[in-house]
This record gives structure tokens, C-alpha cells and sequence, in this order.
């Protein structure tokens, strides 16, 4: 798997919730991390969460997490125009 923040190679196959990313120190515990992760998904996870993630680039304690095979971290990143729909519904 690869970091979805510095696309370093993670060598780690167990992640914790408190685990970094050895290079550029992002929670590695994170949506954008799990195999489960889907941008196009109700709450952009294909498990039945009952709480929606806010967050996805920050540490939570989602039971359902399983270390991406790689390509699950990068399937959110670049949709530009979904991360300006959901700026505008979050309250900052």
C-alpha cells in the first residue's frame, strides 16, 4: 500500500489507530486507507457504517477498517468536484 498523502510505500500489513505514516506523519488509520473505502458509496464506505466518517484523511475507530491492497487509497483522491460538494456542506 502506498500513503494516500505522500504515495511513500507503507511496508506496515497491520495498522493501528494511532499509527504514522514513517515519512510525512499522516494518520495511517484512515478511510482513505481502508478496502472498504468508495467515493461513489453511501457515506463512501461499501460496509454498513452506522456513523458517517467525517473525516476521511483523519485517524477514526471504524471496525470495518482492512488495509487497502493500493488502489482503494487512491480512488478518492483527485475528485476535485467531490471535495467541493462536501466543502460546502461541512461546517467549519
Amino acid at each position: 500500500m502506498n500513503c494516500a498523502f505522500c504515495h511513500k510505500e507503507i511496508a506496515e500489513t497491520k495498522i493501528h489507530i494511532r499509527d504514522e505514516c514513517h515519512f510525512c506523519s499522516r494518520d495511517l488509520h484512515i478511510c482513505l486507507h481502508c478496502e472498504f473505502y468508495d467515493a461513489n458509496a453511501y457515506r463512501q464506505c461499501r460496509e454498513s457504517v452506522r456513523e458517517l466518517v467525517q473525516d476521511k484523511e483523519r485517524a477514526n475507530y471504524s471496525d470495518f477498517f482492512c488495509l487497502s491492497t493500493g488502489e482503494a487509497a487512491k480512488a478518492g483522491l483527485g475528485n476535485k468536484a467531490f471535495e467541493k460538494l462536501n466543502d460546502l456542506f461541512n461546517d467549519k
